[in-house]
């Protein structure tokens, strides 16, 4: 079978919970092809750099330097529906010239074909708007149904269970549909074939009972990163601060009591995790998903990017969610 796996480039989440998909149907000696755009693409290849690629359309999105984000959404509604567009018509083209048996878009929204079997992958079949536009809610959760509808099938990244799920409300108590599917929650680390050992290790001395985990859209990435610096050079705390920056070159900087890597493997990322005392990081779903995978969500620090109601909604949740055990 020959499947296309396209993931948004959105933070590099949508690309991380990808790489069980694509090990397991890799296990199964089927032939992936990767498709997308930016930093999600460029994880992708560093992670098989054996699949060929196919560059789709980008998605141009910044947030503001502003915490409630005013005019973002407005901006990013324009900006997706164009997207989308260009999306749909780029996977059209590249049908017209070569067949796929299954095309799985991690919620880019314009990846589905009427002559493939199409997959999407989303833990918001819910979405929960900001609380400034929550009167357009009913809306945009019928648009995303009206989106999600296109595909053949919808693969929900977590538990059936609606008391005992990592997605709480943006993926549970709503409407039935028979495209839906809870898949159970993805993580890279999951598993015991999931992760191989780091080749040359440029980090083994780097751990530190603090770790920082930076994603997400600028110029919110860059501001956050400023605030841990402050915060910790005034405390004097080490930390090991990951940027989440793939595109860069792999380089240890060292100022006082702060590490600072571009990113570093996955098996390095399990043993910095085992060992910190306090995990810090964006409250993303796959940021989620991956902690939990380890059993150290217990550790987390979520912080919400400033004005994204998803993930002030999953940081909330989980502060309070009893079945996570607490230090």
């Amino acid at each position: 079978m020959k499947i296309l796996v396209a993931p948004l480039n959105w933070g590099l989440g949508h690309a991380t919970r990808c790489i069980p998909i694509i090990r397991h149907y890799l296990e199964q000696g089927d032939e992936v092809i990767l498709g997308g755009d930016g930093d999600s693409l460029r994880l992708l290849q560093r992670t098989f750099p054996a699949l060929r690629c196919i560059d789709f359309p980008s998605l141009e999105l910044r947030y503001t330097t502003n915490a409630q984000q005013r005019g973002f959404y407005l901006r990013a509604i324009w900006a997706l529906m164009r997207f989308t567009i260009a999306d749909h018509y780029y996977l059209r083209q590249t049908l017209a010239i070569e067949h796929f048996d299954m095309v799985i878009s991690d919620n880019r929204f314009g990846c589905f074909s009427r002559d493939v079997r199409s997959v999407y992958i989303t833990h918001q079949l819910y979405p929960i708007l900001p609380k400034r536009l929550r009167f357009f809610q009913p809306l945009a959760r019928a648009l995303h149904a009206r989106i999600y509808k296109r595909y053949n099938e919808v693969w929900v990244p977590d538990y059936p269970d609606p008391w005992h799920n990592l997605s709480g409300a943006l993926s549970h108590g709503g409407r039935y549909d028979g495209r839906v599917r809870y898949i159970g929650p993805l993580s890279r680390f999951g598993g015991n074939k999931m992760v191989s050992e780091p080749q040359g290790s440029t980090v083994e001395t780097c751990y530190s009972p603090s770790l920082a985990l930076l994603s997400g859209l600028e110029p919110q990435r860059t501001i956050f990163e400023h605030q841990l610096l402050e915060r910790f050079v005034a405390s004097g705390e080490p930390l090991l601060l990951v940027r989440g920056k793939v595109s860069e070159v792999q380089t240890v900087i060292k100022k006082g009591n702060i590490t600072i890597l571009p990113f570093i493997s996955d098996a390095e990322l399990i043993t910095a995790v085992q060992q910190a005392h306090t995990i810090i990081a964006r409250s993303g779903y796959s940021t989620i998903m991956d902690l939990a995978s380890l059993g150290m969500l217990y550790k987390s620090e979520l912080h919400p990017t400033p004005g994204q109601s998803e993930q002030e909604y999953l940081a909330q949740y989980h502060a309070k969610f009893a079945y996570f055990p607490k230090k």
